[in-house]
């Protein structure tokens, strides 16, 4: 064989793989593409509104688009069962709300909580509260219990879904005040805030949406479901301190499918994290009493395996537990 042909076969498979490599660097850059954030409640709200300003400051680190999408109804589950089913390459992430933890326990779900999802980062948590109208001749929680005590059953109170936090909270206080109330669905804080600005309901608990509403003198907050008493409203008690034993603050952050590459893990969870040091960010959780509650991907892990068990305990000691 002549040292020619040899020569230009050399120079022709060389030339190839130079070629390549911009491809290839290209194909393995993350993220080449914008990001879907799912906001599992609807728009205006006040996760919202957080989650935006969360994604605006995560684009900025990761240099691509993030494009909150809400898809509100079902106790905040429909991110969690979009994740199920999406690939697990980093464009496809949600908020999981607390009730991952505990729908699974009260009724036939998609995902499984322990095995389907990557616990990327956890970021901040909510203040819990329940209120009232201004004008309700209900004034404390004493007030609430006395009522409800004469009246069972008729005192009517919205939440943001079967089995959320917000739900969870008034019915585990109920048992512990040895009350009955009926729970009013809805889909987020923006309809659970007009059904009772409207007199649909007689109170709603829900985060804080509702501080708009109590600082103009609309609405009176009873208390919140904290383990201390929030800095906004000091002379608010807590149901814990009232000798209900409920607490509540459902901290969340940002989860993917299960399956994704530890490198992307890692990519996300240092672009999320470096999000708290962001005075826009930050003041978004000021504006809705919300507080940093920061785990890393493992910590998160291990949180969500814990809260399962729990949640487990609180769904039978409740009675909601799925047959079988």
């Amino acid at each position: 064989m002549s040292l020619i042909p040899m020569r230009r076969r050399h120079l022709v498979l060389g030339a190839a793989a130079t070629l390549a490599l911009p491809h290839l660097a290209r194909a393995q850059a993350y993220p080449a593409r914008p990001i879907k954030y799912i906001c599992p409640w609807p728009a205006g709200g006040s996760t919202d509104a957080v989650i935006r300003a969360i994604a605006l400051s995560a684009a900025k680190t990761l240099g691509q688009n993030i494009i909150v999408e809400n898809k509100p109804g079902a106790g905040g589950m429909l991110g969690a069962n979009e994740l199920v089913s999406a690939a697990p390459d980093g464009y496809t992430l949600s908020q999981l709300p607390h009730g991952v933890f505990r729908i699974p326990h009260m009724q036939k779900t998609t995902f499984d909580t322990l095995k389907d999802f990557t616990w990327i980062a956890c970021l901040t948590g909510y203040t819990f509260g329940l209120v009232v109208p201004a004008d309700s001749p209900i004034k404390s929680i004493a007030d609430l219990v006395a009522y409800a005590r004469a009246n069972p059953e008729k005192f009517t109170y919205g939440s943001t879904g079967i089995g959320t936090s917000p739900h969870l909270a008034v019915e585990e206080f109920a048992q512990r005040a040895g009350i009955k109330l009926t729970h009013v669905p809805f889909k987020g804080n923006a309809d659970n805030m007009q059904a009772i600005l409207g007199g649909h309901t007689m109170a709603a608990s829900d985060a804080t949406g509702w501080a708009p509403h109590v600082e103009s003198g609309k609405l009176r907050l009873l208390a919140t479901y904290g383990s201390k008493r929030t800095k906004r409203w000091p002379t608010v008690p807590t149901l814990d301190e009232l000798g209900y034993k409920t607490v509540s603050d459902s901290p969340f952050g940002v989860c993917g499918p299960k399956g994704m590459d530890p490198t992307v893990v890692r990519t996300l969870h240092d672009a999320f994290k470096k999000t708290l040091e962001d005075p826009a960010v930050l003041a978004s959780f000021d504006k809705f009493d919300q507080t940093v509650i920061y785990m890393d991907t493992e910590q998160y892990t291990r949180f969500a395996r814990e809260s399962f068990a729990a949640e487990k305990a609180t769904i039978e000691r409740l009675g909601m537990a799925k047959p079988g």
